[in-house]
């Protein structure tokens, strides 16, 4: 069982009744209903096919890749790392019941290490003192002018919490060191440097604007420091950490999640300025990634909760072959794309602060284009189309990215503008096309691409040997029906399941109900003291069987559990037969044989 501390467990059944386990894992996963349960990607494994699975009636999930199941509170721990009492407090604060903060981890019962402790504090201390120094003081005058004339405005400031830290060599050294704070731990989170000719310690950031960098939960793990003029490196960014890996890490993703899950769909920027700046004109979906490529890390994270990205790049010629490659990226991993070209070579940053919030609403965002047009515009660049040569070698390329297209109404809309654009025959592009096609298909079959469709029953359903669907069987409708798991231990006899983890969750499951529980597979779930039991809980749970079980059937799987036994009995005996043979005791093999044919028999009645 979790160990729950003085936490009541009718505390506990209070906050899962409270809950909809859709509800909390949708803030982290995008579900779609299918039947009755609801599908996404695994958030603990990458997949590009959903096989992440929910019950809304059970109250539990379970992922037909990995394995990963349990209730509410084990999916919190698992997503978020933390124990079962933190994954009790978050949970009771969502449902607004109030818990002892000593027994939830936000007391000094937390059993997080102290250097771990120390480097979050010493983040979350310091981004507010930065954004403090920034908003507050006149050392941070200078900094706020540049902001402000930069288009950023005093909500934008607070909301993204963007501070100042002193030109000083060793000013957050002093502070850190004064409240308490280890200064080798705070070395290794990437605060201060430390100096091999002298021991001592100076700041990593001096005289910069701050940006904090948050994890999906919203809390500061790293910094951005830009310098205020264009001293060398522009950005300097904190260095990978224990709680910091820049290509994991997407900016504003906490922040935009929510947006990103209502609206379904995420704008991809460059950099942090942009994002706060389309922020600041009501596009609260963007994020950025921390100037590095795309990485899966990445892609899983934004494919969880959106289906279709918008990648807005900077509309020069670096920008447009960056989103390219992002596009690629992102389309293999099944995501929709489109592209919002940015005009005149500019930033978006600076489109929104000179044309302003409604026509970059409007005339970017709303007129981005699909990946095909925008690869289309692509081709064209570094070739002259009045060239013959060039023009037949554009026309090439965008034929290929048309045959890739997996609905024949796109390629025929896409085939008929180029037709027209070039003035050229229709039918000569689709028979080239339709070879591009084929060709496709053969060098990647349908069984290795991708198809972003919930699994079906079928392929959700695994092949077992006969005893343990039998079991897996009983046991589904044991945690159904407290009678059938009494009726099964009677007619057991004092024989066990053939599987221990089997026997182990019968075992407990008798146990649950002897404590005077009802049948609750997510309470059950809690119950369990193993993650592998747990797991395998909810994935019998997910189970397709009968509302209910008559005595025949029961009976029925009863004797192919038995029946397993008599093979295994048989094999040993074979053993033993053969052992007895060799070592010339023919008496103990013939009763040997005897037994074994007295086994047999009883098989094949």
């Amino acid at each position: 069982m979790y160990v729950t501390g003085k936490i009541p467990e009718e505390t506990i059944q209070q906050i899962k009744q409270s809950l909809d386990i859709t509800e909390v894992i949708g803030d982290y996963v995008q579900l779609k209903k299918q039947g009755r349960n609801f599908f996404g990607l695994c958030p603990f494994h990458g997949e590009n096919s959903p096989s992440f699975s929910v019950s809304p009636e059970k109250q539990i999930y379970h992922c037909f890749g990995c394995g990963a199941g349990g209730n509410v509170f084990s999916f919190l721990m698992e997503i978020e790392n933390i124990s079962f009492q933190e994954a009790v407090g978050k949970l009771a604060t969502r449902t607004g019941i109030a818990l002892d903060p000593a027994i939830t981890g936000d007391g000094p019962s937390h059993s997080i290490s102290k250097e771990h402790k120390q480097i979050m504090e010493a983040h979350e201390l310091l981004a507010k003192f930065y954004h403090h120094l920034l908003m507050n003081t006149t050392e941070g005058q200078e900094a706020l002018d540049y902001l402000e004339k930069r288009g950023f405005s005093k909500e934008d400031l607070d909301a993204f919490q963007i501070g100042w830290s002193l030109p000083n060599w060793d000013f957050t050294v002093k502070f850190l060191q004064k409240r308490g704070f280890t200064l080798e731990w705070m070395e290794k989170a990437g605060l201060i440097i430390h100096k091999e000719e002298d021991g001592t310690y100076f700041d990593r950031f001096r005289g910069r604007i701050m940006f904090p960098l948050h994890d999906e939960k919203g809390k500061v793990v790293a910094f951005s420091g830009r310098s205020l003029h264009d001293e060398k490196p522009k950005y300097l960014n904190s260095p990978e950490t224990p709680i910091f890996n820049k290509s994991r890490l997407l900016y504003n993703f906490h922040r935009a999640r929510p947006s990103i899950r209502k609206q379904h769909h995420a704008v991809l920027f460059e950099g942090f300025a942009d994002v706060i700046a389309a922020a600041s004109a009501g596009v609260e979906t963007g994020i950025a990634t921390m100037g590095t490529s795309l990485t899966d890390a990445h892609i899983q994270q934004i494919r969880r909760v959106a289906d279709q990205v918008i990648i807005c790049f900077d509309g020069d010629s670096a920008g447009i072959q960056a989103a390219f490659r992002a596009s690629n990226l992102l389309s293999d991993s099944g995501c929709e794309i489109k592209v919002a070209l940015i005009p005149d070579k500019m930033d978006p940053d600076d489109y929104i602060r000179k044309y302003g919030a409604e026509k970059f609403r409007n005339n970017v965002i709303g007129t981005a284009m699909t990946l095909i047009a925008f690869k289309m515009e692509y081709y064209k660049q570094g070739k002259n189309l009045q060239d013959e040569g060039q023009k037949l070698h554009y026309i090439e390329e965008v034929v290929a990215e048309i045959s890739k297209l997996k609905k024949a109404v796109e390629r025929d809309y896409y085939l008929r503008q180029i037709a027209e654009q070039f003035s050229l025959s229709l039918d000569a592009l689709k028979q080239q096309e339709k070879q591009l096609f084929f060709k496709e298909r053969k060098k990647h079959p349908p069984s290795e691409r991708t198809f972003q469709q919930a699994p079906t029953i079928q392929a959700q359903i695994k092949l077992y040997p006969a005893f343990q669907t039998a079991e897996r069987r009983l046991l589904a409708h044991m945690l159904k029906d407290a009678d059938i798991a009494y009726k099964v231990k009677d007619l057991l006899n004092g024989e066990t399941f053939n599987l221990d983890e089997h026997q182990a969750i019968f075992t407990y499951l008798l146990g649950f109900y002897e404590g005077g529980n009802v049948p609750d597979s997510s309470a059950f779930i809690s119950f369990l003291p193993n993650a592998n039991l747990r797991r395998l809980v909810s994935d019998i749970e997910m189970m397709m069987v009968s509302e209910v079980i008559n005595d025949e059937a029961v009976h029925d799987y009863i004797k192919e559990i038995l029946k397993y036994h008599k093979i295994l009995e048989v094999k040993e005996k074979k053993q033993q037969q053969v052992a007895a043979e060799k070592a010339k005791d023919y008496k103990t093999a013939a009763q040997l044989a005897m037994e074994i044919v007295r086994l047999q028999k009883e098989l094949k009645k």
